[in-house]
């Protein structure tokens, strides 16, 4: 045992306790204090290409927000027919569907419960629901200026990408408030729309995109890694041709976007984690490791 020698008192090994009067000062710490010095010990390690692929959710979700906007700028410069979005995005979900169920083959639905019956009772309700107030929707935003909807829109888009649960335990993260801002998004840009019909298929493809989009993707995810990379990379090719067609420099400047995120973030993560330097030891606050819920009840 390391031994401290002070002047006054006779040889005396110093002891790191408060219930004993030692000869030593208040702040005395001996050889041994930074023995248990510790450094990242809860640092964790990162793979480049684990990171990548986890990068892919962040990067489908702003190729939806894109689709979303693009579709919207097609309906409204009648380039693309209601009729004709509304075809394609059945003909879609009824895939979405098939697919969903297809990927566990079925565990997940008898997991949970649910029959086909209810989800087209749900899907119908919805649908009647939205078509019903679509003439009221057109016309809820009518006194609010066309640039204040395209701000709150905006606004509305941003914090949904904000929200949304990427799998990140977060207390920012709330999928309600996610969808809601989206769905809030698109009322506000579905009321800008030349009919009532364009605003009932507008609010019903966003439906789509940010409700059961997620949700399919979550699961290939977890079920087929390698189709889910390749279905992110085609809706990713999807968003960039549609935007192209609205605008090249836009197109140019969101795959920058999509590039930063998906391949030099995680470079730039990987290169920061060897700097890291956090230290531990006896200086550390005590941590309450126990269970004390019984205390509150």
């Amino acid at each position: 045992m390391v031994c401290a020698q002070v002047e006054t008192s006779p040889r005396r090994c110093w002891q790191k306790v408060l219930y004993e009067r030692q000869p030593f000062p208040d702040n005395y710490v001996d050889q041994r204090f930074l023995e248990e010095l510790r450094k990242n010990i809860h640092a964790r390690q990162y793979q480049y290409w684990n990171v990548v692929f986890e990068s892919g959710v962040v990067v489908q979700q702003l190729c939806s927000v894109c689709v979303f906007v693009v579709t919207w700028w097609y309906m409204d410069a009648g380039v693309l027919s209601p009729q004709g979005l509304f075809g394609a995005a059945l003909l879609t979900s009824l895939l979405g569907y098939v697919l969903f169920d297809a990927v566990d083959a079925g565990v997940g639905r008898q997991e949970s419960g649910r029959t086909r019956w209810a989800d087209l009772k749900s899907t119908l309700v919805f649908t009647a629901f939205t078509y019903g107030f679509s003439p009221v929707l057109k016309t809820l935003t009518e006194s609010i200026s066309t640039d204040t909807i395209y701000a709150m829109s905006a606004f509305m888009l941003l914090g949904h990408l904000i929200f949304f649960d990427y799998g990140a335990n977060a207390a920012i993260v709330s999928s309600t408030l996610s969808l809601n801002m989206a769905i809030f998004a698109s009322v506000c840009l579905a009321s800008r729309l030349p009919r009532s019909l364009h605003a009932f298929v507008m609010v019903t493809f966003a439906m789509q995109i940010f409700a059961l989009w997620p949700m399919l993707q979550k699961k290939l995810k977890a079920r087929t890694p390698y189709c889910y990379v390749g279905v992110t990379a085609l809706f990713a090719l999807v968003a960039l041709v549609g935007l192209a067609s609205v605008s090249s420099v836009g197109a140019v400047l969101f795959a920058s976007l999509l590039l930063s995120i998906s391949c030099l973030c995680p470079y730039c993560l990987i290169r920061l984690q060897q700097l890291k330097d956090n230290i531990h030891g006896p200086w550390d606050e005590a941590e309450i490791k126990e269970d004390l819920s019984r205390f509150l009840m």
